[in-house]
């Protein structure tokens, strides 16, 4: 933390994670950057100035291990750019006394915009349709496509972003069931269900909304796909970890689902192989969260966040 005497000075900010040079300029007005946005940067940073660094920004895929911080011997201030903090090793930075934090609340309608996106392009199979009509072939010899409305959509995890997906599916006139660690009194008009299997059979659709880690890897995995059922779409915008991609692509070759639709993956950022042969699946990058309005909002808050460090109060998003 700063003091008087070193109250003009600016920090030393370790970045871990690649930003648009717009975004990177609005860090280099108030900090000492050093751009480190692929591991050979990063531990050539850390090798020859851990001495000096007193505030790292990473997200939840590069995150930040025990091993780093303990060769960073100035920092007070860990943050991940958005919610996810997976790879962020919170023990080992509370132990010393570092605060850490996270972007939680500033993408979170962008995700939730996205995953309507792809759930429309997936239940209404947009993609096989351009192509269909960029091939000559008109609506009369296409198979007929349900709509969502007055569908079931299924939630696992009922967080933040969750809850935003659910207020946009009620607008398309869908019911709404979810499953969570427990039942959320925020989720008025949402169905809870105790288990994952229960939820998958109930839902016609199925969207992954929760967080990653140890705890929730591959739990979509074959007996959920298959409870999710032939007519089953499923939306993955969380981690890739959350869905058994082995399982899904059985699952997708056997027809035991009718479709999915991934912003993320195990492989990344290599995208996953075994499911790029399904005209059934639509992929895209791990872009749900990014809009220019959603990376300026992380941006801010982590500066809030560093000037509530820095003044000796509470960050405003702790881990």
């Amino acid at each position: 933390m700063t003091t008087d005497n070193t109250a003009k000075r600016r920090l030393v900010l370790l970045l871990l994670i690649p930003l648009a040079d717009d975004f990177k300029a609005l860090l280099r007005e108030r900090f000492e950057l050093i751009d480190a946005p692929d591991p050979a940067a990063r531990a050539a940073a850390i090798a020859g100035r851990g001495a000096e660094i007193e505030l790292v920004l990473t997200n939840g895929a590069t995150g930040l291990r025990a091993d780093d911080i303990a060769a960073l011997p100035r920092l007070g201030l860990a943050a991940a750019q958005g919610a996810g903090y997976e790879n962020l090793d919170i023990a080992a930075a509370k132990a010393r006394g570092i605060a850490v934090c996270n972007g939680a609340g500033t993408n979170d309608s962008c995700v939730a915009d996205h995953t309507l996106a792809l759930l429309l392009a997936s239940v209404r199979a947009l993609p096989q349709q351009e192509k269909a009509l960029r091939a000559g072939i008109w609506r009369d010899d296409l198979p007929l496509r349900p709509s969502v409305n007055g569908r079931r959509l299924g939630i696992f995890g009922m967080g933040a972003i969750g809850r935003k997906i659910a207020r946009r599916a009620q607008a398309f006139e869908m019911e709404i069931g979810y499953h969570n660690r427990r039942p959320r009194e925020d989720a008025a008009g949402c169905r809870y269900f105790d288990s994952l299997v229960a939820l998958a059979e109930w839902a016609d659709f199925l969207v992954v909304a929760a967080p990653g880690g140890p705890a929730t890897r591959h739990a979509v995995n074959a007996e959920v796909l298959a409870a999710l059922g032939p007519q089953g779409h499923l939306v993955n915008i969380a981690r890739g970890s959350l869905v058994d991609t082995a399982a899904l692509a059985e699952a997708l070759a056997a027809g035991r689902i009718a479709g999915a639709a991934l912003d993320v993956y195990e492989s990344e950022p290599k995208p996953p192989e075994t499911l790029l042969g399904f005209d059934n699946v639509i992929l895209t990058p791990h872009i749900a969260g990014w809009s220019p309005e959603s990376i300026r909002a992380t941006i801010d808050l982590f500066i809030a966040n560093v000037q509530a460090w820095e003044a000796g109060r509470p960050v405003l998003t702790p881990l």
